[in-house]
């Protein structure tokens, strides 16, 4: 099937880990077309305190947020994983059309179908100031290098 999205459910830790840095990665590149095909057509989203589904409303929401979140760089991290679930935390740095730089800090819970889409996902996100000096991630805009430290080896 074409719309299959290895590695597919039940994850192990090896194929967990795979998925989430597939996902960071997707999400690096900043290109909501592109990342909308990692979620069900059907895909249902929290996200803070807004409610997205579908795959449409899902490309409108990342356009948006990639429009506000000027040089956009995130980290992901596996914390747990069961089945067709993966729990991960995160952290991205990001400035706005001000200069004003913030670090958010967040979980996410996610569902997989069994092609390996993500049919549910789950995310509590809190932003913090920081001043420019205050960064970490500073690898070009796309993929995080490999060698870069993962959050807990910068103690996030």
């Amino acid at each position: 099937m074409s719309d299959q999205r290895p590695p597919l459910p039940p994850f192990t830790p090896e194929t967990a880990v795979e998925k989430v840095r597939l996902a960071e990665d997707g999400w690096n590149g900043r290109d909501p077309a592109r990342v909308a095909l990692a979620y069900t057509v059907d895909s249902y989203w929290r996200n803070r305190a807004e409610f997205v589904e579908g795959r449409e409303a899902i490309i409108g929401f990342l356009t948006r947020k990639w429009q506000r979140e000027l040089d956009y760089r995130l980290v992901k991290e596996l914390w747990s994983f069961r089945e067709n679930r993966i729990a991960v935390r995160f952290a991205y740095e990001w400035h706005d059309d001000s200069g004003n730089w913030f670090r958010s800090y967040g979980n996410e819970n996610w569902e997989f179908d069994e092609h390996g889409l993500m049919r549910r996902r789950l995310a509590s996100i809190n932003d913090a100031p920081i001043r420019e000096a205050e960064r970490r991630f500073h690898w070009p805009l796309g993929r995080r290098p490999d060698d870069h430290p993962s959050l807990s080896a910068l103690g996030f």
